[in-house]
């Protein structure tokens, strides 16, 4: 029987992401940058109407309505106001109006805005950070789902929220941005995809798994059994060729390690790679992994063929 990457890959080349991959990621990564900043430049805007009020920098250490943002202007993020006292809190504002509003004059309503935006793009930023990631888990999510409702399967599905597993609902529309789970089977056979585990068994955080359980049968001593893994993968949506060798050399050192752990309690769960960001020197390594058996079977995010044939795969084990 063809090994099961065969079926997509024809080479290592194959496994390279082509200049208009590249141009198509960069794009989507701007346009969802812009669709998150809205909240911000929202906000900056509202800010700016009620700070003209005040006639005086001096009068906004009293305005309430304007408390919070007067904080983020301060460049005091969301996490470090949840630890300040409030006279900590009116310090850091005094120190921003004294330091900064009130020498700018008149434009003292513009500063305060620039700031709060400054701090805001900070706060942007960390999460642009992970959003490759995160949009690779919810593109690999969709054709997952896409794969089971062709083939009439029903599914269940995990809310990273609430961490409550539910049945599929009748409108799907968005499940993959807030999902961190899903479950189906393959005969009678219950089968579960978890993302984001740590495998005691190899002592590495594993960006996505199978187990041959149902998700009510889940718990910390299933995660802890070598033979409840059925299969194991490293997810790196990252579309920067800058960042793409990184990127595989934390998944080759966590797919090395998961090869060699199972290794030594005789078992053998199905390991693959999937990757945005594949140059060439890094698809020829895959490509030897491929053969070698470390992996099993690897596919580039962004061809859909490729997508779709390891997912195939992947709901079939």
């Amino acid at each position: 029987m063809k090994e099961p990457f065969r079926q997509h890959l024809e080479s290592a080349s194959s496994l390279e992401t082509t200049r208009e991959a590249y141009r198509a990621g960069f794009i989507t990564l701007a346009l969802e940058k812009n669709h998150r900043a809205t909240p911000f430049v929202e906000r900056a805007r509202a800010l700016k109407a009620a700070a003209s009020r005040a006639k005086t920098a001096a009068e906004l250490l009293d305005r309430e309505d304007i408390h919070s943002a007067l904080l983020t202007a301060a460049g005091v993020s969301d996490k470090a106001s949840s630890h300040l006292e409030a006279a900590d809190k009116r310090e850091a504002i005094t120190g921003l109006i004294r330091n900064f509003l009130e020498p700018a004059g008149a434009a003292f309503v513009e500063e305060l805005v620039y700031r709060f935006l400054l701090t805001r793009g900070d706060t942007l930023g960390g999460s642009m950070r992970n959003l490759g990631g995160a949009l690779a888990q919810q593109k690999l999510t969709r054709t997952v789902i896409a794969h089971l409702k062709n083939g009439g399967k029903t599914y269940r599905w995990l809310h990273a929220g609430t961490g409550k597993w539910s049945n599929a609902p009748n409108d799907e529309t968005g499940i993959e941005i807030h999902l961190r789970g899903l479950s189906w089977q393959v005969g009678n056979k219950p089968r579960t995809l978890h993302y984001n585990v740590t495998v005691a068994v190899s002592r590495s955080h594993v960006d996505l798994c199978v187990l041959n359980c149902a998700p009510d049968a889940l718990d910390q001593q299933m995660l802890k059994s070598p033979a409840s893994f059925l299969a194991l993968g490293e997810l790196k949506g990252g579309i920067d060729p800058n960042g793409a060798d990184e990127h595989w050399k934390t998944a080759r050192t966590a797919l090395s390690r998961i090869h060699e752990a199972f290794a030594r309690n005789q078992v053998r769960p199905h390991t693959f790679f999937i990757g945005a960001a594949i140059e060439p020197k890094m698809a020829r390594e895959i490509w030897s992994f491929l053969e070698s058996g470390i992996i099993e079977n690897a596919a580039n995010l962004t061809n859909e063929t490729q997508i779709a044939s390891l997912t195939r795969w992947l709901c079939s084990l």
